[in-house]
């Protein structure tokens, strides 16, 4: 197994090209916070249970990912600033066919 790359824009509009891992059975939410591209306390503050929104994002690449869940979707229909590529990033597994995945950090709400 080997890292695959994502692209993740911060809330500045930053531009980061990261390493993923494909065998730790890591999210997108936790991507960001290991590599520290949104201030502490203001994404994942559910602990990645799709009880909040602080990790949505906008997926900006063509990927075809997982459907979404009953539970993001319903978080995602009481947060702010949803577009129709919004998603949680705590409910995006890392795994090999996202390398070369693009998102953008929603605003905080």
């Amino acid at each position: 197994m080997q890292d695959i790359k994502v692209t993740i824009i911060d809330r500045q509009g930053q531009h980061h090209t990261v390493d993923a891992p494909t065998d730790m059975n890591m999210n997108v939410m936790e991507l960001v916070r290991s590599y520290e591209l949104a201030p502490e306390g203001t994404i994942g503050i559910c602990g990645g249970m799709a009880m909040c929104a602080s990790c949505q994002c906008y997926v900006l690449s063509d990927h075809e990912l997982p459907e979404m869940s009953y539970d993001e979707d319903a978080m995602l229909a009481e947060a702010f600033h949803v577009q129709e590529n919004s998603r949680l990033g705590c409910q995006l597994h890392i795994h090999d066919a996202l390398n070369g995945l693009t998102i953008e950090l929603a605003p905080e709400s």
